[in-house]
């Protein structure tokens, strides 16, 4: 709809009511800012910053509500008396103490399952990151068909733990298994020997008798063997960026392949070492599913994982769980945080 346009008494048009409505609500005619109001332009940098927010924002959104939320309220549950058949009702507010951290500290077997959890978690790290050296060291030079031995080298860390840990279970079995077979067929063994149900194994050796906590060095075995390829892949990629004139030079030098192990290769590897050696060591000492899978936790396999989940589904008693499992993640800083004041910075230097 058009607005008639009136003419002053000179013959200048005079602007119409659209034109006098703008100028009522502080803006030019044709909708530009008026005197009073100005408008920065967006910079670069600004429009930069819009654009990191906008991406940043959903990642921020998740951890917020996957990661944050579930560890505050692992918090709040710790320091109240929360059972399985109480949790839906309770509040933030409620009658807040420390019974839970009393009943975690002097429950039978903790201390013994921490000291469980750290030996499991040491020799399960080393074993893997050593064996996927020596995987990664043989593999490393070029051969007829090392492209599907280098793809074989992943199948245990692919496959389904519940389907490996079964397969396990049947090899070592006492009765049926085939590990037990061998032994007795090559090693001559009197007796078969249950690897996951027996805590102590007596040996002899060069006259001495030895107690082996059997078990626990069986779960070891299978942690060293299921996560040597994530080691592997590390170590290999490292291998395959260092220079061969390095090599090439040492030889020339007359240095034996252990003195070029040692003098040349190693100190390239260790910056990934140091790496693997930090992430094998939370991942394997919060885990849960491979222990419980092999043993349930017996036979002296008791980490403070299954704890936790025993807290949690045998007793119902969820404060209870998540104090143990609060404990075990300040022990776990803790650790973390020696490893980098003592060792990282060498580490850093070194590389």
């Amino acid at each position: 709809m058009t607005h008639p346009t009136t003419t002053a008494p000179d013959g200048v048009p005079s602007p119409d009511a659209s034109s006098a409505d703008g100028a009522a609500d502080g803006r030019s005619p044709r909708g530009a800012p008026g005197p009073g109001v100005t408008r920065r332009p967006l910079t670069a940098s600004r429009r930069e910053n819009r654009a990191g927010l906008a991406f940043v924002t959903p990642t921020v959104v998740v951890v917020g509500v996957v990661v944050v939320l579930p560890i505050l309220w692992t918090v709040l549950l710790a320091f109240q008396n929360a059972r399985l058949i109480d949790i839906q009702n309770m509040g933030l507010l409620g009658d807040w103490s420390l019974e839970n951290f009393q009943s975690v500290f002097g429950s039978p077997g903790f201390w013994t399952s921490l000291w469980t959890t750290l030996l499991y978690t040491v020799g399960s790290t080393a074993g893997s990151i050593a064996l996927g050296l020596v995987a990664a060291l043989a593999l490393r030079k070029p051969f007829r068909g090392r492209g599907l031995v280098r793809g074989s080298m992943l199948l245990p860390y692919v496959a389904p733990v519940v389907a490996v840990a079964f397969v396990w279970q049947i090899a070592l079995s006492p009765q049926f298994g085939i590990v037990n077979e061998w032994g007795a067929k090559l090693l001559g063994w009197d007796d078969p020997v249950a690897f996951l149900s027996t805590r102590s194994y007596e040996v002899s050796l060069l006259g001495l008798d030895f107690e082996l906590p059997l078990a626990l060095l069986t779960v070891i075995a299978f942690e060293t063997w299921r996560y040597f390829p994530f080691a592997f892949l590390f170590l290999l990629a490292r291998l395959q960026a260092v220079p061969g004139s390095l090599e090439e030079a040492a030889k020339v030098d007359g240095a034996a392949p252990t003195q070029r192990f040692r003098h040349v290769l190693l100190p390239q590897l260790m910056p990934v070492v140091a790496l693997l050696s930090v992430l094998r060591f939370i991942m394997e000492f919060n885990k849960f599913d491979d222990v419980y899978l092999l043993t349930g936790g017996g036979s002296g396999t008791d980490v403070v994982a299954v704890r936790v989940y025993n807290f949690l589904t045998a007793r119902f008693d969820v404060g209870a769980a998540a104090a143990q499992a609060l404990v075990l993640a300040v022990i776990l800083m803790a650790l973390l945080g020696l490893y980098f004041t003592f060792f990282g910075r060498k580490v850093q230097e070194d590389s």
